[in-house]
């Protein structure tokens, strides 16, 4: 490719990823004007739910249609139907309308999401595609430390539809750089067949998982009849997913890729990490706001330099392993490792803890996180055959995201039932006696208090009504959920350092192979016992190039 076409391309591919991922931040600073004109708060979290598995049942699926029929239209479907789902969300009148259309815009996110990682790796072979890797991974930190603050200026500049709206105009100028500029790379024309009993099963699989995570100690408890089921379900269709790709004649997953030791520890250290690293993440803006008594809008912006690090990192990290000729074990060590470092700092963590310190702790385990990203990729692209590469990449960032929320999922309970555990044990006598029965239920069911400023100052009004020691009665009870918190927190970040660790062991048996400096890896030389000599470099013909003559 001319290198202006080559530099149109790729700044096209940032652009498209910074506005799918800038979308889920903005939408998220805009939701109480959306409550407050829609209603339906007790739906509220399926907006981000609905989106999630959309965007996470597309990757997969559009990553083996990407290896079969090429990548570049299907990245402007993609576009396409991320901006009319954008549209549609906008002129949404209910809950209900909102939370199906950002399912549709969630598809088209996917399936731009399973395209940005897969066409770098068509662009730039292994050894140099580090570089653009860990930029591209940064792009997504970049939309996060941008996303609140522009979703709360248009909100309030506008109204909240416009938060939606203005995914258009960006879509428009990627829509018109894809295709005029990036070129269409198709693979072989032969026939295809789509296996739709695994694309089927793969979506039962996945949907009913997440429904299962998402609603699983929320709405219904974990006992459920509802959640038992989604899980059932779940794992039957996981079991007939494996069935069916072994028979399949052009499987979705082909499973052999599994048996390569680069891909099944890479994918291991993955979801590792982002089990317990991004289910972690999430608690770090509660232990802001419910600890330490800041605002929500602060807490957000105190998670600023942690991305900030994420981007540096990954950044830092693509550009090394291009440099050093691939020593991504070792790179991924030393990722790990700030990363379990920086969450045995976050484990420590306390009422008293200062901001300062709590800020360079998160921000050390954005550092380690921003390493890791751009590394295994570039390890499993460069292990398996390039008509794969459109899946190999999906599987990234599909186990990454279901690595997260199982996370989310599991860690969320663990810090709920801590919380009632030690606030039960943290509880003096003094408040035993003082409140009466139904009270002191409430407080101890209700950790809403300790962020929510409506919620203080209820309380306060409760315990006022006791009489005169009912003002200090109130701040020992609101210390007390607050320590309780902390040590609720504490657990969370112990279970997120463990993975962390158990991460950091399965990446010493990750083989390092150095990275190829052409896309196909060469043929196979001929067997000595057959008396063939293996052809010399340049006389060998890459069918590819030849067609291209053509």
């Amino acid at each position: 490719m001319p290198r202006r076409q080559l530099i149109i391309t790729v700044a096209g591919l940032m652009l498209a990823m910074f506005f799918s991922s800038l979308d889920q931040t903005v939408v998220g600073t805009a939701m109480p004007r959306i409550i407050a004109d829609l209603g339906g708060f007790s739906h509220y979290t399926w907006l981000a739910t609905a989106y999630m598995i959309a965007s996470t049942v597309a990757l997969p699926i559009t990553g083996k249609l990407t290896d079969m029929y090429g990548r570049k239209w299907f990245y402007i479907a993609g576009i396409i139907v991320f901006m009319v789902g954008s549209m549609l969300c906008g002129q949404a009148r209910t809950m209900t309308m909102l939370i199906a259309f950002r399912g549709f815009q969630g598809i088209g996110a996917g399936m731009m999401m399973a395209n940005s990682f897969a066409i770098i790796g068509d662009l730039f072979p292994p050894a140099v595609r580090g570089k653009y890797q860990g930029i591209m991974s940064s792009t997504f930190a970049v939309s996060s430390v941008i996303g609140p603050t522009l979703g709360g200026w248009i909100t309030d500049a506008f109204s909240w539809p416009w938060v939606f709206y203005v995914n258009v105009p960006f879509g428009i100028a990627v829509l018109y750089l894809f295709i005029k500029y990036f070129p269409n790379m198709k693979p072989d024309a032969q026939k295809h067949s789509i296996d739709y009993l695994g694309v089927g099963a793969i979506v039962l699989f996945v949907i009913p998982l997440l429904l299962a995570l998402s609603s699983g100690g929320t709405e219904y408890p974990w006992g459920h009849p509802f959640v038992i089921g989604m899980f059932f379900l779940s794992a039957v269709s996981l079991a007939a997913f494996i069935l069916i790709e072994k028979r399949a004649r052009e499987p979705i997953v082909p499973l052999w890729i599994f048996r390569d030791r680069i891909v099944s520890i890479s994918l291991t250290v993955i979801a590792l990490s982002g089990f317990g690293m991004f289910g972690g993440i999430i608690f770090i803006p509660l232990f802001f706001q419910g600890v330490l008594g800041i605002s929500a809008a602060a807490s957000g912006n105190l998670l600023t330099p942690m991305m900030l690090g994420i981007v540096v990192g990954s950044t830092v990290s693509g550009q090394v392993l291009s440099r050093t000729g691939g020593h991504y074990r070792i790179q991924g060590m030393v990722g790990l490792g700030l990363m379990a470092v920086g969450t045995y700092f976050l484990a420590q963590l306390t009422a008293q803890t200062s901001y300062g310190a709590a800020v360079a702790y998160i921000v050390l385990s954005g550092f380690g996180l921003g390493i890791t990203m751009p590394i295994y990729v570039i390890a499993i692209q460069n292990a398996v055959p390039y008509k794969v590469l459109g899946v190999a990449t999906s599987l990234v960032a599909f186990t990454r995201s279901m690595g997260g929320s199982i996370g989310v999922a599991v860690l969320g309970s663990v810090m709920t039932n801590t919380f009632v555990t030690e606030l039960f044990a943290r509880i003096p006598d003094s408040l035993r006696v003082a409140l009466p029965a139904e009270l002191l239920s409430n407080v101890t069911k209700n950790a809403q208090v300790v962020v929510s400023p409506e919620a203080q100052a209820q309380l306060r009004a409760v315990f006022e009504g006791l009489g005169a020691q009912g003002a200090a009665l109130y701040e020992q009870a609101l210390q007390v959920l607050r320590d309780s918190l902390a040590s609720a927190i504490s657990h969370v970040f112990v279970i997120a350092l463990v993975l962390i660790l158990v991460a950091f062991a399965v990446n010493l048996f990750l083989k390092e192979v150095p990275l190829r400096k052409q896309h196909m890896p060469p043929p196979p030389e001929e067997s000595p016992r057959n008396g063939v000599r293996p052809a010399p470099e340049s006389a060998r013909i890459n069918p590819r190039t030849k067609e291209a003559d053509k």
